[in-house]
Formats: C-alpha cells, structure tokens, sequence
C-alpha cells in the first residue's frame, strides 16, 4: 500500500472515499481513529492509502474530479 494523500479535511476524505468507491479502487483511511483522539489541533492528519497498482487509476479518477493538487508531493 502507498499513501496517496494526506489530510484533516473530513470531507475532502470523504469525497475521495465516494470517488474511489465510484471507480473500484480500494482505499484505507489509517489513523482515522488516533487523529480524533489528539482533537483538532491537526497534529496526526488522516492517510489515504491504496495498492500500489491502483495508482494510476487512482490519479485519472481525481484528474477528473479536479482533484489532483491534493495528491501526496514527493
């Protein structure tokens, strides 16, 4: 699995959970629960993550969205 991106936002996770379902691309929130315990000060964001393989998909799908200036840098 690799991170595909990185966020607080709980509704930008959202979309991108609908838009992946939307497409059959597996997804993981990870550390969805931790970050709702340390609270709101934004200090563990949430990471998406998918296989590796999907990636390519995973970009078209939220190129489509306009969506990709949110994807992981580097």
């Amino acid at each position: 699995m690799i991170e595909l991106l990185r966020t607080n936002d709980i509704v930008l996770i959202s979309r991108i959970e609908a838009l992946m379902a939307e497409h059959e691309i597996g997804i993981l929130v990870a550390d969805q629960h931790m970050s709702v315990l340390e609270g709101s000060s934004g200090f563990l964001p949430r990471r998406m993550l998918i296989d590796a393989d999907d990636l390519p998909r995973a970009r078209m799908a939220l190129h489509g969205a306009g969506l990709l200036g949110e994807l992981k840098r580097g």
